[in-house]
């Protein structure tokens, strides 16, 4: 990471509520060639996230601690705070000498911005606005949020003006958390009813509405320059398995996360 960062743009997308199952299957069955073609093998890497909800994760995501992957370690990290005796510190991790990575990058030059999704980062009231608040420049809308049928279509609009106005030699770090996959999402499959509810179904076609977006988000990450980009879940959520729904609770689909970094390109 000592070569990427100050060179390269990087990009940060966190698929909010996204299951390890789901995002495997549909890689499997061709179902998210934009996401498919930038992963190793066309699969996902299985990991396990570091919180069972957004808040918890994404405060541990921006310390450095990505989610680890699914097996015995321990597994050196691409970012960390400078830390006396730390075991996930490696010589190719980016050191930091700030509390987190987003003034730590901030510090060497980038340009911090924050495209929220989900309630954690609607800036509406104190808690709303811890996480967005690491950031130089940040957006939300109620247009970007759970709600909205087209959630990523808007928040990769804001992706490209966010792009389009920054001068050319100033680097980047741009975080999304996308909203589409948390429920509601149920909007998503054709056929389906807000009676009916959310389902895995609707999960996983909420994959493929982000997917249908994504080529264009990379482009505009990688116009101006290489850009290295991460892309994962910060948990998972249950759809009735063992009787459970929903997340914030120690489940494997909640625990286990699909996780890729790969350097972008501007292919659409």
């Amino acid at each position: 990471m000592n070569d990427i960062v100050g060179s390269h743009d990087i990009l940060f997308v966190t698929l909010d509520t996204l299951r390890y199952d789901v995002a495997q299957e549909l890689a499997a069955a061709g179902r998210i060639p934009n996401l498919a073609r930038h992963l190793p093998g066309g699969a996902w890497e299985r990991r396990h996230a570091p919180g069972s909800f957004t808040y918890a994760s994404h405060q541990a995501m921006f310390a450095g601690f990505l989610p680890t992957p699914a097996a015995p370690g321990p597994h050196p990290r691409l970012f960390a705070a400078r830390f006396a005796g730390s075991e996930t510190t490696a010589n190719g991790t980016f050191v930091y000498d700030t509390p987190d990575l987003v003034s730590g990058l901030a510090a060497v030059g980038y340009r911090t911005v924050c495209i929220g999704g989900v309630g954690f980062f609607n800036k509406q009231g104190p808690l709303g606005s811890v996480l967005p608040g690491m950031f130089q420049e940040s957006h939300w809308r109620p247009e970007f949020g759970v709600t909205s049928p087209t959630s990523f279509e808007a928040q990769v609009d804001c992706a490209e003006r966010v792009v389009a106005e920054l001068p050319q030699d100033q680097r980047l770090f741009l975080f999304l958390n996308v909203s589409a996959l948390h429920q509601p999402n149920w909007f998503h499959l054709p056929g389906a009813t807000r009676e009916a509810g959310d389902t895995r179904a609707t999960h996983a076609a909420a994959l493929e509405y982000v997917d249908r977006h994504m080529g264009r988000l990379l482009a505009a990450a990688a116009g101006r320059r290489p850009c290295f980009a991460v892309v994962c879940s910060d948990h998972g959520t249950a759809y009735g398995e063992d009787g459970y729904s929903g997340h914030r609770i120690g489940h494997d689909v909640v625990w286990t996360v699909p996780y890729a970094h790969f350097l972008a390109d501007g292919d659409r």
